[in-house]
């Protein structure tokens, strides 16, 4: 069996679905469906590649006039969200991509729809380029969805209007002026769904890679109101906390005290290769005569092609010592060939961080083979 997500996009689906579709679509031809599918070049098409391929044939045995289309689409959703066995409807994301691309002159009939489709599969991706064309509609919308009573819809409406959407189509003027989602944020930051507040929480955290400023006051304003609200604060403020901010470790309790003690500091391989994991281990110990909320990472400053080095920050640990508790840390960082980054040979550092502050560095030497 294949392990390949694009995989999911099967005979057996498209049979599945073909069922679903003949109740609903007048003259449905499932078997010019299939083979429409499943051109000489779809085993090259990639996930994405064959999501919208899908979308693009559905429009060839849809209605040209997308409000009619909609109505049968939202037929078919209906079907799918009262199957007993639905099952993993992740396949499904071609019909939110047929809205984003023959919907986007029907604002308001696509709304409708994205709102019951996003109740089946996620409308995140679908409704970019409705920011884009209809901004100011969009925002009103959002603000309305942020109160609605599914929590799917809800979770639209942080996530879609997130400054820095994985994957999504980069909307400029949210980009540029974040400011205007917090309404909506501030309508979900004590949601009942955790699955809410983590899309908050990340909506903030794409926020404060560019507007710290705004982040930080919205976590001074929040805190407090709920156990939930604080630990999506925390979640909200995991890109300041790696870059050492030093309002937010103050916030969290996170101070460079000079009695909170860091001592044999040790790379175990400073020779690997590709790979390779490199070793390291260190002691820390709270020298204080208090309880110290003490926050250790460690950073790798990776060689970049032109000789320079980039900065990766790696959460360790985070706890309450006891005054004059000791830890011993050992820890592994793999070098294994990952698709995200490129190792080039040469010297590389290491630094240990505690409480945002860099306490100990050291060099290794990484060959490619």
């Amino acid at each position: 069996m294949s392990t390949l997500l694009k995989d999911i996009y099967s005979h057996d689906f498209y049979n599945s679905f073909s069922d679903v579709a003949e109740k609903v679509l007048p003259a449905f031809n499932k078997k010019e469906f299939i083979k429409s599918i499943f051109t000489p070049d779809w085993k090259n098409k990639e996930l994405k590649e064959r999501v919208k391929h899908t979308a693009k044939v559905l429009h060839k045995f849809m209605p040209a006039d997308f409000e009619q289309a909609a109505g049968y689409i939202q037929k078919i959703t209906h079907i799918k969200l009262n199957e007993k066995n639905a099952g993993n409807t992740f396949a499904l994301m071609f019909l939110p991509d047929y809205i984003e691309n023959y919907g986007i002159n029907h604002f308001s009939t696509s709304i409708k729809t994205m709102e019951l489709v996003t109740q089946l599969i996620s409308c995140e991706f679908a409704v970019r380029p409705f920011f884009i064309k209809h901004h100011d509609k969009m925002m009103r919308q959002t603000l309305l969805w942020s109160k609605h009573k599914n929590h799917h819809v809800r979770r639209l409406a942080s996530e879609g209007c997130r400054p820095r959407l994985p994957w999504g189509m980069a909307v400029p003027a949210i980009t540029k002026n974040p400011q205007q989602v917090l309404p909506v944020l501030e309508n979900l930051k004590n949601d009942e769904s955790e699955y809410v507040r983590r899309s908050v929480a990340n909506n903030l955290n794409d926020i404060a890679k560019t507007h710290p400023a705004i982040v930080i006051t919205v976590a001074k304003k929040w805190k407090g109101i709920s156990r939930e609200t604080d630990a999506l604060i925390r979640h909200s403020c995991r890109t300041l906390l790696k870059k050492g901010d030093a309002t937010i470790l103050n916030y969290f309790g996170l101070h460079n005290d000079a009695k909170i003690q860091l001592r044999d500091f040790k790379i175990i391989n400073p020779k690997i290769k590709v790979g390779d994991y490199l070793s390291f281990s260190f002691v820390v110990k709270n020298g204080t005569d208090k309880t110290k909320a003490i926050r250790l990472e460690y950073a790798i400053y990776f060689l970049r092609q032109n000789g320079a080095q980039s900065k990766k920050v790696f959460k360790i640990s985070e706890r309450n010592f006891k005054s004059g508790e000791t830890a011993a840390i050992n820890k592994k960082q793999s070098f294994k060939i990952i698709t995200t980054r490129k190792y080039y040979a040469g010297k590389q550092k290491i630094s240990v961080i505690i409480n945002g502050h860099e306490k100990a560095a050291g060099d290794f030497l990484l060959s490619l083979s």
